[in-house]
């Protein structure tokens, strides 16, 4: 492994200390096996566990490459989502797959969907106009309907709607550490489903994942920490988004 792709590693691995650019140029690449590669001054780049970063799609590449390329004096892997997410596939998701997409059915079993206010008024409607289509998707679509609840009295979902879930998952990588991650950042499978297959935009899962903040906004105002907080979620949710549209388009 070379220095180069030592630092381009240890850039990525979660080091309080961020190392400074070391490159000139980021690239992406056409790799023999038909794949495309990330170079940093035409050395291919590595993730943290030493994979190499290769991936089924230009586009994505040429992002990734854009994200190292719009990097300061400073290298932080915080203003890299997408190259952070390709990391995860290629170091973790890969051998866990089963595991992974066993996650996210366990999310679709008490889905935030599915749990409904009982106030105040405004909350309730919101939660229908966002949700309600939602479910009503997934049932016209795919047979799957789910079970709602009043509150957090858990509610069980039926053995065959979860299995409809498991059966919709992504076969790859890259696209279930996508899926997974919009799951676990949003509280829903049903959400992140809806954003991998174009149901919803990005922006508009965002705003059906926090229709309760949305409305304690509404009567009680924002706090600006909250709001950045919910930001830098955000850019993770629109880059696994983002990854779904550069893989599919």
């Amino acid at each position: 492994m070379s220095d180069s792709d030592q630092r381009a590693s240890a850039s990525l691995g979660g080091e309080r200390k961020l190392p400074k650019r070391f490159y000139t140029e980021a690239a992406a690449r056409a790799a023999d096996d038909g794949l495309f590669r990330v170079e940093l001054d035409g050395r291919p780049v590595r993730t943290p566990g030493r994979n190499l970063v290769a991936v089924p799609g230009l586009a994505l590449a040429q992002e990734m490459a854009g994200e190292w390329a719009a990097q300061g004096e400073i290298i932080d892997p915080l203003s890299m989502p997408l190259t952070r997410l390709v990391n995860s596939a290629l170091d973790g998701v890969g051998a866990a797959m089963e595991e992974v997409g066993g996650e996210v059915v366990r999310y679709a079993g008490s889905d935030l969907l599915c749990y409904r206010a009982d106030a105040p008024d405004q909350l309730v409607a919101l939660q229908a106009e966002l949700w309600d289509p939602l479910l009503d998707w997934m049932r016209e679509s795919f047979s799957a309907t789910f079970m709602l609840s009043e509150g957090v009295m858990h509610v069980a979902q039926p053995p065959r709607t979860l299995e409809i879930v498991a059966g919709l998952l992504p076969d790859d990588p890259l696209r279930l550490a996508a899926l997974n991650l919009m799951t676990t950042l949003s509280g829903s499978a049903l959400i992140a489903l809806a954003v991998a297959r174009g149901r919803l935009t990005a922006e508009e899962a965002w705003r059906a994942a926090h229709a309760d903040e949305e409305v304690q906004e509404r009567l009680w105002g924002t706090d600006a920490e909250a709001l950045a907080r919910r930001a830098a979620r955000f850019r993770d949710f629109s880059a696994a988004a983002r990854l779904f549209a550069l893989l599919d388009g």
